[in-house]
C-alpha cells in the first residue's frame, strides 16, 4: 500500500483502524519551527469520535505522541513521526465481514487487491480513522502557514442531504476563525437544525446521509502552482481525494460556471495603491493552475456513510453466493461534520508543499523565531 504524498514536504500515514495505533511521519520540515501542541489537540478534538448523537460512540481521546523530531516545542529538521493509539476497538464486531463484502465499503476491492490479506476489522487501512494522523499533519501545517504568511483555511457545511446552507462564506479572517470553532460550521441556524433533523432521522431509521463542505483559503499570494499537471487544482484535487469518502471536488464556480458566458464567468481586474485585485472570484483564486491573488474557494462532495444497519444485498467471497448483510457496530450517521477539519489540514498541506517547492526555507528563514 501507497500512503505517501507531496513533493518538498512529504507526509505518510500508517496503521489500521483497528491495529495498536495509527500515525503519520513528517519529513522536509526545516529546523527550528516552534510547534503549539494545544492547537494541534484542539484540531484533533474537531475530529474526534464519540462527542454527539450526530456520529459514532466509538470513544477515542486522539492524544497525538511525537515520537521523534521535535525537542523543547520546536522541530529538529529530522523526521517528525507522531503516533495515536486505538484505546477503543471492538474487533468482533467485524469478525462476519471478513467474507462479506459491505455494499460501498473498500472491503470487496482491498480482497482483490491484496489477496485477502488486508485487515478488514473497521475497514482496516481504508478507514476514515486513519485521517486523524493526517489531521495532526495538516494541523501543523496550518500554524506554520498562519504564523509565517497569514494563510487562513476554513471550511462550512454547505448541505446535508437535500438541506442546502445559502447564507455567503464572507472571505474575511474573522468569518474563517469563527467558522473553525464551531462543533457542527454551519453560517444559517436554521438551515443548522434542519441539516441535524435529517441526520437523526437517517439514524434512527438505520441509514446515513452526506453533503457538501466548502472551504476558502484566505491571503494566498498570486504565482504558486503550475501549469497542466501539477496545477494547485490538480494538487488539491489529489489530497482532497485521499480523504476516504470524497466523490467530487469542484473550485469557484465549478459546474455552475457553464451555465454563465465568458462576460459573466470572467473575473475584471483592477489596481488600486501598485496592488493587482479582481472585482470577482467565478475561478476560486486559480487561472492557469496558478494562484492569483483571490481566496482559493472550493467545494468537496463527501458521500453517506456507507456502513448502515439496513439489509443490504451482498456476496460472500468464500462461497462465492448471494447474501445479505445487515452491518452492526459502532458507525457515524453522517461523516461530513467529522470530515471538516480533515479538509482545513489536507488543504494546508498543499498550501505548505507549494510554498516550500518555490521558496524553499527561505521564508522560513527570514522569520524563523517569530511563530
Amino acid at each position: 500500500m501507497s500512503s505517501m504524498i507531496g513533493n518538498k514536504l512529504k507526509v505518510s500515514i500508517f496503521g489500521e483502524s483497528h491495529g495498536g495505533a495509527i500515525g503519520v511521519v513528517i519529513d522536509g520540515l526545516p529546523s527550528g519551527l516552534e510547534i503549539d501542541m494545544n492547537f494541534i489537540e484542539s484540531q484533533m478534538e474537531r475530529r474526534a469520535p464519540g462527542k454527539d448523537s450526530f456520529s459514532t460512540a466509538r470513544k477515542e481521546s486522539d492524544k497525538p505522541s511525537v515520537v521523534s523530531g521535535l525537542f523543547e516545542g520546536k522541530t529538529t529538521g529530522s523526521p517528525l513521526c507522531a503516533i495515536i493509539l486505538n484505546e477503543d476497538t471492538r474487533s468482533k464486531d467485524y469478525s462476519y465481514l471478513k467474507y462479506a463484502m459491505r455494499p460501498g465499503h473498500a472491503d470487496y476491492t482491498g480482497h482483490v487487491k491484496y489477496s485477502g490479506f488486508n485487515d478488514y476489522r473497521g475497514g482496516g487501512h481504508f478507514s476514515g480513522r486513519i485521517t486523524a494522523p493526517l489531521l495532526f499533519a495538516g494541523a501543523l501545517a496550518m500554524q506554520v502557514l498562519e504564523n509565517y504568511k497569514g494563510i487562513l483555511i476554513g471550511t462550512r457545511i454547505k448541505k446535508i442531504y437535500g438541506i442546502a446552507d445559502n447564507s455567503s462564506f464572507e472571505e474575511n479572517p474573522e468569518t474563517v476563525v469563527n467558522i473553525r470553532s464551531m462543533d457542527f460550521p454551519v453560517i444559517d441556524q436554521q438551515a443548522k437544525k434542519l441539516m441535524q433533523h435529517e441526520i437523526l432521522k437517517a439514524k434512527e431509521e438505520g441509514d446515513s446521509v452526506g453533503g457538501v463542505a466548502e472551504t476558502i483559503i484566505l491571503n494566498i499570494p498570486a504565482g504558486y502552482g503550475e501549469p497542466f499537471f501539477d496545477s494547485v487544482e490538480s494538487k488539491i484535487s489529489h489530497m482532497i481525494f485521499s480523504i476516504p469518502a470524497v466523490k467530487g471536488i469542484e473550485f469557484g464556480q465549478g459546474f455552475n460556471i457553464t451555465n454563465m458566458r465568458g462576460s459573466e464567468s470572467n473575473d475584471p481586474y483592477y489596481t488600486q495603491g501598485g496592488n493587482v485585485f479582481l472585482k470577482s472570484n467565478n475561478n476560486g483564486g486559480i487561472l492557469g493552475g496558478i494562484t492569483n491573488g483571490m481566496p482559493v474557494v472550493f467545494r468537496t462532495a463527501i458521500k453517506p456513510t456507507p456502513s448502515i444497519s439496513k439489509l443490504q444485498e451482498t456476496i460472500d467471497v468464500s462461497t462465492m453466493e448471494n447474501t445479505t448483510l445487515q452491518v452492526s457496530g459502532r458507525h457515524d450517521p453522517c461523516i461530513v461534520q467529522r470530515a471538516i477539519p480533515v479538509i482545513d489540514a489536507a488543504a494546508a498541506l498543499v498550501v505548505l508543499d507549494l510554498i516550500m517547492e518555490r521558496e524553499g526555507e527561505i521564508f522560513f528563514n527570514k522569520t524563523k523565531g517569530d511563530i
